[in-house]
């Protein structure tokens, strides 16, 4: 790994990317410090705390806390991701849409056109929203959050906040194309990351105190890093398929008769069912800080983290979700087609309709064993507050984009160290073994 960084000083190309991609994050977390006008921050700071265990606690998480301070980066890349979302999931019910997505880099580019003009949309209405609820909040000692009540703070609320995300759409589009690949991931990446500091001296903290003993940290840090090991395990991990192709004469030349493989991964749905798993289950917890009723706080409780119904209902969620993602964007059928239509078969299974539906079977399986790896690491860190009494959050949804973040990123920059005839940063992978 050390010469893989070392060859990334041979290059000045890549050098250039990964400059131009610190200093955007850079100015990204510049922006989460940039207040939002006619805002009592410390009323607002004490509401987020007693929220932890709501959405907006979770929002704050994506938007790398620029929400607890309510920044001009309040929104964070959140709009964009629910637009890329409803996107993606249209594309499988508008005929339309499906068209596009079929038509190549040309209909890649309307698609993402489309999913700029939603993330706008769901700004405002999302701006619209946060103005209004802020002006009915009030901290702990009865003080509003918002200074001067009206529709000018509306407005230049909703001005701000749209801004704001289409500002931070912006740098993760430079960041892809002119950085080293993966910007809106990053950028998530990067308002996770900036709270480890934090965590690591408040551990030190309780350590100094004699509030944690020296034992107890080792071994904490030791499931640390098997747990982070686990999760780099298995999101690497793939089913292969194999796939064979027939030889076939086009004019005088032969084409196919190659070995190949179909990669199915462990975890196709990635994190998006523990978000959306996550934003069900707090709902409740959220609607009962604007609904002061008996009964709301009686469901509010019962589904705070680490209650066992909550647990339950994270994980069921979790795993329908990770059934449901998977069946939106793998289509077995799809796949079975293209493949009989190029020459390329099973071995051992007959073209078509048999061979989609021994590829959704294996994909079955696999879900099932993803789904049930995602609830064990979402889950994980309810389990280390709640009964160990870990002072920091560590697991769950944050962990999942973190890992995989950071092995997407090591890939992009492996594949620019690889396409210039240098050794890349796991000489031993199978990336090297290739070569």
């Amino acid at each position: 790994m050390l010469g893989g960084f070392k060859n990334i000083q041979k290059i000045p190309e890549l050098q250039k990317r990964i400059l131009f991609t610190v200093l955007l994050l850079a100015v990204y977390r510049i922006g989460v410090h940039v207040p939002t006008p006619g805002i009592d921050t410390e009323a607002l700071a004490a509401i987020f705390e007693q929220s932890r265990g709501s959405l907006l606690g979770l929002f704050d998480m994506f938007a790398g806390g620029a929400l607890s301070r309510l920044s001009v980066f309040a929104l964070g890349i959140m709009p964009y991701i629910s637009a890329s979302i409803i996107l993606q999931l249209l594309t499988v019910a508008v005929p339309h849409l499906e068209k596009l997505s079929k038509e190549g880099e040309a209909g890649r580019r309307k698609i993402t056109q489309y999913t700029r003009y939603g993330t706008v949309l769901l700004s405002i209405i999302q701006g619209f929203g946060i103005a209004v609820g802020l002006e009915n909040m009030a901290g702990p000692t009865g003080v509003s959050v918002v200074i001067d009540h009206g529709w000018s703070f509306r407005l230049i609320t909703v001005i701000t906040l749209t801004a704001g995300t289409s500002f931070i759409m912006w740098l993760g589009e430079q960041i892809t194309d002119r950085g080293i690949g993966n910007g809106i991931s990053l950028i998530i990446f990067a308002g996770i990351v900036c709270r480890g500091p934090a965590a690591v001296a408040n551990t030190f903290r309780l350590l100094l105190s004699g509030e944690m003993g020296i034992f107890f940290v080792v071994i904490l840090s030791v499931l640390m890093i098997a747990v982070v090991a686990v999760v780099v395990f298995v999101e690497s991990g793939q089913r292969k398929i194999p796939v064979q192709y027939a030889k076939r004469v086009v004019g005088r030349k032969m084409y196919g008769g190659q070995m190949t493989h179909l990669p199915l991964k462990v975890n196709t749905a990635g994190v998006i069912p523990p978000i959306f798993a996550s934003s069900i289950i707090m709902f409740p917890a959220t609607i009962a800080n604007f609904i002061q009723h008996p009964w709301m706080k009686i469901v509010a409780d019962l589904l705070m983290p680490g209650r066992l119904l909550y647990e339950s209902l994270y994980v069921a969620f979790i795993i329908f979700f990770c059934y449901f993602y998977t069946a939106v964007t793998f289509n077995p059928i799809d796949v079975a087609d293209n493949m009989k239509k190029y020459g390329g078969y099973v071995p051992g299974i007959r073209p078509g309709k048999r061979t989609a539906e021994y590829i959704d079977g294996i994909l079955t399986r696999l879900t099932f064993s993803g789904a049930i790896y995602v609830s064990a690491v979402c889950v994980l860190p309810s389990v280390l507050i709640s009964r160990f009494n870990v002072p920091f959050y560590f697991g769950g949804t944050a962990l999942l984009i973190i890992v995989g973040v950071a092995l997407d990123t090591v890939g992009q920059i492996e594949s620019h160290l690889l396409t210039r005839q240098y050794e890349g940063f796991m000489k031993k992978g199978k990336i090297g073994r290739k070569r």
